[in-house]
């Protein structure tokens, strides 16, 4: 019964596009910081391709700018899904009169718009939009993603359009890293990390080891007629023969999303841009596509004879590849010397922790680290800075949080107007509220610099283009645009957000304008992040 209702729930889903699908990325490859939630299909270089709706259901939202995800269209289905189009150059001419309905009934041109189930419905194969190359896209393609309508969980687009999808080529793993749990423990005399190619599937060298050991793996899936490579769908540590750890990337919530840094070793790739995927689970990890035995699949190497590991890796389709090799129990002694914390702070996983020096305080609640970690604090002076404060990191390098932690910062300097006052981290706003000689906000990264900024510059407005479109300039040089706004005559307008550029464009064939040939007056305001406004004032003839 189960299976048939599961074919059923996979057929009522077709591609967006009208030619075979070609992937240049799956679900939940591992990036810095998040998975990549869908799929991106390609449209062949270039921009333009027509998208349709890939089941039956409305158009529940449409955005721009929001997420990276440029222009998007989201159509909640009546199975429990909803889909989502991303990094669209335009939308249908149904689509885009709704949006213009909205934007003007709400008087707000950031684009966010929601809408009922009896306002846009669709049918599946509609034409909804024009694939593109908007938001954080850097080629055009189409990015899809599914969520669970309830939960939002993202869910695997190929799920639900594996018929459509032609794969025959099994994973294939590059090397796996073996790592010492402590300084008793060894892999090869040594208790530091230390990575091994796979030369054959069968790995002919023999390992010892002794001690707390666990491992990571550096693979990747393919498919056939494309140079990409893939995340991986499933993956098995078996250690003689007994599974002790497992992954399977079908469903992933969006508050774990930044877990992929501790399920990956985001060290190693901030260093060497490869991620090496662990097989076992930091404490304070609780990714639900991850399961390990009771050892959080950290493998014992406590008996003088030899243990079998193998690793078994397999896609959506079923294609399997198994990779071994033998790791021989030898007693190691004193592998590596004590470590040296000198001038570190040891923050623990499952506590809050806190760290403040005169100026300045970190508190970092529980649930926000996978793993101790000791940091490395280090202040600049701001009279080095002619600085409002002084600067703080809290690491050598990068080590992202899971979530944000709450940094205060004294200032250090009187201001004319406190409000003005930002937490700024390498010239980028970093928000934060100013109250009784601090500025308060949050970070979720400990390996950046972070210090007191003020801004009372507003915007500045220059014109591009004042004739059909309205084309503006607008830049800000220090806490940056929040918000935009315009009339003509008085009366609300539209300005849309031209995406990777500073301009703000109004095409005035889709406004409520007549081409009359008269006199208009536009005003133009702009707000940046500190609440600094800009107004531009000029006249048209249209």
């Amino acid at each position: 019964m189960l299976v048939t209702v599961l074919s059923i729930l996979l057929s009522i889903f077709r591609p967006p596009v009208d030619y075979d699908i070609s992937l240049a990325g799956n679900f939940g490859e591992p990036r810095p910081h998040h998975f990549h939630g869908g799929l991106d299909i390609r449209t062949g270089g270039v921009e333009g391709k027509p998208i349709c709706a890939i089941g039956d259901g409305y158009v529940s939202r449409v955005t721009c700018g929001l997420y990276g995800f440029g222009n998007a269209v989201y159509i909640t289905h009546p199975t429990g899904q909803t889909s989502i189009y991303c990094h669209l150059k335009s939308f249908s001419p149904r689509i885009k009169a709704a949006l213009r309905r909205y934007q003007y009934e709400h008087q707000t041109s950031v684009a966010d718009a929601v809408f009922s189930p009896l306002e846009l419905p669709v049918s599946q194969g509609q034409h909804i939009a024009l694939s593109g190359n908007t938001g954080h896209s850097t080629a055009p393609h189409l990015h899809l993603e599914i969520r669970d309508t309830r939960t939002w969980d993202m869910l695997d687009p190929y799920e639900f359009l594996s018929d459509f999808i032609n794969d025959t080529i099994p994973p294939r793993a590059h090397g796996f890293m073996a790592c010492p749990q402590d300084r008793h423990s060894s892999f090869c005399g040594s208790s530091r990390n230390q990575t091994f190619g796979f030369a054959n599937r069968k790995q002919p060298t023999r390992f010892t080891a002794w001690g707390r050991v666990g491992f990571a793996l550096c693979a990747d899936d393919y498919m056939q007629d494309s140079p990409n490579h893939y995340g991986i769908r499933e993956t098995h540590l078996l250690v003689d023969g007994r599974e002790v750890f497992s992954s399977r990337v079908d469903r992933i919530p969006d508050a774990h999303n930044r877990m992929v840094n501790s399920w990956g070793d985001y060290d190693h790739w901030q260093r060497h841009r490869v991620w090496y995927m662990r097989s076992y689970i930091e404490p304070g990890n609780t990714l639900p596509i991850l399961t390990a035995d009771e050892r959080r699949g950290i493998v014992d190497f406590s008996e003088e004879r030899d243990y079998q590991v193998e690793y078994i890796l397999r896609d959506y389709q079923g294609n399997e590849a198994h990779y071994a090799f033998t790791v021989k129990g030898v007693p190691s002694a004193g592998a590596a010397t004590d470590e040296q914390h000198d001038g570190q702070t040891l923050f623990r996983w499952d506590q809050t922790n806190s760290y403040s020096v005169p100026g300045m305080q970190l508190i970092v609640p529980y649930g926000l680290l996978a793993n101790d970690v000791w940091l490395q604090p280090q202040v600049k002076s701001n009279n080095q800075l002619d600085a409002l404060s002084d600067a703080y990191t809290f690491n050598s390098r990068s080590l992202p949080l899971l979530s944000a932690a709450t940094l205060s910062i004294s200032v250090q300097s009187p201001v004319e107007d406190p409000s003005k006052l930002y937490i700024a981290s390498g010239g980028s706003f970093m928000g934060g509220d100013y109250e009784e000689g601090w500025v308060r906000g949050q970070l979720r990264e400990l390996g950046a610099w972070y210090q007191l900024d003020y801004d009372d510059e507003p915007p500045q407005i220059s014109p591009v283009s004042l004739d059909t479109q309205l084309v503006l300039n607008v830049t800000d040089a220090k806490s940056g645009i929040a918000t935009w706004t315009a009339t003509v005559d008085g009366r609300f307008i539209v300005f849309d957000a031209v995406e990777k550029t500073h301009r703000y464009a109004c095409d005035l064939r889709e406004t409520w304008l007549s081409p009359s040939g008269s006199r208009h007056r536009l005003l133009f305001t702009a707000t940046d992040n500190r609440q600094n406004s800009q107004t531009y004032e000029a006249t048209f003839t249209y």
